[in-house]
């Protein structure tokens, strides 16, 4: 007798990770029909859309952070060790660093709340999400903030085990600031963490004397960086000239913020100063600083060196840097000397965008509630991250159609070699930005015409026209990205209809192994 090849096997291939039942929940923020997610699920979409703090067209930012919180301490007793993974790789692998804290926290609150039994998972969950010097400032911050002053020893000892690994010269330099409320001396003074060496135990004690305002401090010969910088500053209030040292600025972990507000009123050439700044700017520094490189005047040669930087697949992977970073930094940059780079690093962080075969059908939804801010300066607009995907994609097809779509649509035309960040910009050039409902439904009605899978990029508040699921035939595989995380979504989890969340390129990956008949997974 068969034991393993039995029939419930096939009922789950084709099926991805998001699950719920398959009946209606409720109604969408549109009216239309709104299937519901297990814990899990519902969990995941919001972590990888929900950007702390931010308020989103249908759900009020304090209220999609409660929900946020009550998913990930619902989640972090049920399962454990699946949230931990969740929580890592929300800061490792999808780089969404608030949620990631955030969830951190919650996650020993639910644990300690529930008296789950714990094995260090506490520990290890709150150790693993801080990945930067100033995290273990921002959790102790938000736990005060959200639960009291009183910290429990799981957030102590996880935070302490962070400051260990992540505390270094260049990082007091660049993150220690008046700005913060819990600078690195009021952490180390709250979670009190073992040195991992004889010059850490000195830093620390340098950082709480810096907190606390000592008279007598002194840098210790065994913190030479610490030491470089305060001989720079004594030099360059004398001669400002000695800012233009790229060796010395380097040296000196100088930031890129702190030398420019030194020689502000000096009179010194901000192209020189910007010029000796490059050698010693990572990767995100100089992304964020193209405008100013333009503004100052940087010379063509300095800045072909920025841009070889920006194109470099090895740096840009390591950066880590969305695709929407790039489109912001492309937009920002007055110049066209930075239009190549940008567009091969855009190229490059879109690495796991497969070539599909066959007709591809992409919607990208255009509707009101996707023109809601995306980015917190408010420049992107969550279509902005449907149009990146979709264009991308599409490229990617051998044969595609996209459409932008709300109440009515309309067909986008892609031309042979137009680059990435060129499509995206006429998309917009040309209208495709429609605003209005979600007539999801309809939209997929009028353009499918014998496709082999369609992509929908969406907030999923489908509107009342039908529904989506049933908008193509049922062996023709609907994949939708969601990209805000709203509790109801458009279809149900039932086989050849899936749903992904966030803005990482990686899902895009599942499409062939589903279509191959492989079960999806979560990304971590």
């Amino acid at each position: 007798m068969a034991k393993l090849n039995v029939a419930k096997v096939r009922a789950a291939i084709g099926r991805g990770p998001l699950a719920g039942p398959s009946r209606v929940a409720g109604p969408t923020h549109e009216g239309g029909a709104g299937y519901a997610r297990d814990l899990k699920s519902e969990l995941f979409l919001l972590a990888v859309t929900n950007m702390v703090g931010e308020q989103t067209f249908y759900e009020a930012a304090g209220e999609r952070d409660e929900r946020y919180s009550r998913l990930v301490r619902a989640a972090a007793v049920a399962d454990p060790a699946w949230t931990a993974r969740l929580l890592v790789w929300l800061r490792t692998g999808a780089n969404l660093r608030t949620a990631a804290i955030v969830g951190a926290a919650e996650f020993v609150a639910g644990r300690l709340a529930a008296n789950a039994e714990c094995a260090g998972e506490n520990r290890r969950a709150v150790a693993a999400v801080l990945q930067r010097a100033d995290e273990p400032g921002e959790l102790l911050a938000y736990w005060v903030s959200r639960h009291g002053r009183a910290i429990p020893k799981p957030v102590k000892r996880g935070i302490a085990d962070a400051v260990r690994r992540l505390y270094t010269e260049r990082n007091l330099l660049k993150y220690d600031t008046a700005s913060h409320a819990f600078r690195f001396g009021d952490v180390i003074d709250l979670t009190h963490p073992s040195p991992a060496a004889p010059w850490q135990g000195d830093l620390f004690a340098y950082a709480l004397g810096r907190r606390h305002a000592r008279e007598d401090l002194t840098v210790p010969a065994s913190l030479p960086v610490l030491a470089a910088n305060e001989r720079l500053r004594a030099d360059a209030a004398a001669d400002p000239g000695v800012l233009l040292d790229p060796e010395r600025l380097r040296a000196a972990g100088m930031t890129w913020e702190d030398a420019l507000s030194m020689s502000g009123g000096t009179g010194l050439d901000k192209a020189a100063l910007w010029t000796a700044l490059l050698p010693s700017m990572g990767y995100m520094a100089r992304l964020r600083n193209l405008r100013n490189l333009d503004q100052a005047g940087v010379s063509d040669d300095a800045a072909a060196g920025v841009a070889a930087g920006l194109a470099d697949p090895d740096e840009v992977a390591r950066s880590r840097q969305l695709p929407m970073r790039l489109l912001s930094a492309y937009r920002a940059a007055p110049s066209l000397r930075w239009s190549w780079a940008l567009e091969r690093a855009l190229t490059l962080s879109l690495a796991n965008v497969p070539a599909l075969a066959g007709r591809t059908l992409v919607l990208i939804d255009t509707s009101g509630s996707m023109h809601a801010g995306f980015s917190r300066d408010g420049t992107l607009m969550r279509w902005d991250a449907a149009v990146v995907f979709g264009v991308a994609l599409a490229t990617r097809c051998a044969d595609a159609d996209v459409v932008s779509f709300s109440t009515g649509s309309t067909v986008f035309k892609l031309r042979r070699g137009e680059s990435v960040l060129k499509a995206i910009e006429r998309f917009r050039a040309e209208g495709h930005f429609h605003g209005g409902g979600t007539n999801t439904a309809t939209a997929a009605r009028k353009h499918f015409k014998r496709h082999d899978r369609v992509v929908i990029l969406t907030d999923e508040q489908a509107s009342y026209d039908g529904a989506v699921s049933r908008a193509v035939p049922a062996h023709v595989p609907i994949f939708t990205w969601n990209l805000a995380g709203y509790r109801l979504g458009h279809t149900p989890a039932t086989a050849n209809r899936w749903t992904f969340g966030g803005l990482s390129d990686a899902g895009f990956g599942m499409i062939p192994l589903l279509e191959a008949g492989r079960a999806g997974a979560w990304p971590f």
